[in-house]
């Protein structure tokens, strides 16, 4: 596994721009990781469901294919409940925060 340096925390940190924007179902468009612990945390258990079934999970390919965090989205990909996706946000945010 490659050695996370300052410059990429800084990277899986920032806003995300434009088209690339993760797009909730309950209207929320999140930029960063920190908004997605957020939205994790409050949003209702239909959005949830939405986004994570057992045959796909936006927020494991969200964070794999656009920040570019394959330890985080694996975890994302096995969580099964939003509580549990958001501490592992939560704990990716608060880890990464470290190396800077």
């Amino acid at each position: 596994m490659a050695r996370v340096t300052k410059e990429i925390a800084e990277k899986r940190l920032e806003d995300i721009s434009g088209e690339k924007r993760f797009w909730c179902q309950d209207g929320r468009v999140l930029k960063n990781l920190q908004e997605l612990e957020s939205a994790l945390r409050e949003m209702a258990d239909e959005t949830f469901g939405h986004h994570v079934s057992e045959a796909r999970n936006d927020f494991s390919s969200w964070v794999k294919d656009v920040i570019g965090d394959d330890k985080l989205a694996g975890d994302l990909n096995r969580s099964k409940t939003r509580t549990q996706a958001a501490k592992y946000v939560g704990d990716r945010v608060n880890w990464l925060r470290s190396k800077l």
